[in-house]
């Protein structure tokens, strides 16, 4: 079969379309999925050029990939749920065993049905982003109706999603972007937007229920101030700095995305009600797989990056 594979670590020349690769094979809690579409997150960049080497290192040859959306070829003895021929969309999280090939080996309980009104692309945009957001707004700080949340980088992939589960739920939202979001954001309906280039949002805001950080670094720092007494942080980026936890007397997540079965079924009720819009920027054919994770580095497109394979 044909897949995006990394023989070393480094820059995009280091990621290689071979077309001699090996078919996965699944183990009974697996299923065998005929990938349609995949996308590209920044995790994937930054695992081709080493940056997580000390924390998942990789076998080479290793195959990039997580979210995925295709059609089920192979089942697992003990996989109940999932039959062959479903159309289904999640994450492969083996990492070095990813999704950017015509086929890929998938944990059962990190699959669901793909929703029928939208088609592999868009599913494929979904799991990672989508999930993380979910996470962050609905698991953990647990945001309500009323309350006000900053959500930092609302433009980009997690961001964006973020947004709609906030307002969903009838928060007040404000976020940080670049000025020529602004349209695209308020579309998503988001209250306050905050150009970062030209605007402090700590001059603007304050005394926030939450604050959702997919930024990190100064952005993460000075978040801190713009909360309320037991106002919540969570962050995709940074750990938390205790004494700053301690000054301003909050709480503190750096999240961990979980993709489940539960949690992918609950993003396909949410699309089946229309209540989630999936943007995508750019689709780039599994030969140009290195282009587009390139893309997604250098260009911080506003919406996600599919690469689709059939």
């Amino acid at each position: 079969m044909k897949a995006a594979q990394l023989s070393s670590y480094g820059g995009k020349d280091a990621l290689v379309v071979n077309i001699d690769v090996d078919k996965p094979v699944i183990n009974e809690n697996q299923v065998l999925v005929e990938v349609y579409s995949a996308s590209a997150n920044p995790f994937d960049y930054k695992l081709r050029e080493g940056y997580l080497k000390d924390y998942v290192p990789l076998q080479f040859p290793a195959t990039l990939g997580g979210d995925i959306a295709g059609k089920v070829v192979e089942v697992g003895a003990s996989v109940n749920k999932i039959v062959i021929g479903d159309e289904v969309y999640g994450q492969a999280n083996a990492v070095g065993k990813g999704s950017f090939a015509e086929y890929a080996a998938v944990n059962a309980d990190q699959l669901a049905k793909k929703p029928r009104s939208i088609d592999f692309n868009q599913a494929a945009a979904l799991p990672l982003a989508a999930i993380s957001a979910y996470q962050a707004i609905i698991e953990t700080i647990k945001l309500t109706s009323g309350q006000k949340i900053l959500i930092q980088g609302g433009a980009g992939g997690i961001g964006s999603f973020a947004i709609q589960f906030a307002k969903n739920v009838g928060a007040y939202i404000a976020t940080t972007a670049n000025k020529n979001d602004e349209a695209n954001l308020k579309a998503l309906r988001a209250d306050l937007v905050i150009d970062y280039e030209k605007e402090d949002f700590t001059n603007l805001i304050n005394e926030y229920d939450a604050v959702f950080d997919t930024v990190g670094g100064e952005v993460n720092q000075k978040s801190y101030q713009v909360l309320k007494e037991g106002g919540y942080l969570v962050s995709m980026v940074d750990q938390p700095n205790e004494d700053l936890v301690n000054k301003y007397k909050i709480k503190y997540t750096s999240l961990q995305t979980k993709v489940t079965t539960e949690k992918l079924d609950y993003l396909s009720n949410l699309i089946n009600q229309n209540k989630i819009n999936i943007s995508i920027a750019k689709v780039f054919p599994l030969d140009e797989a290195p282009e587009a994770l390139e893309y997604l580095k250098v260009s911080h497109p506003k919406g996600k990056v599919v690469i689709k394979i059939k």
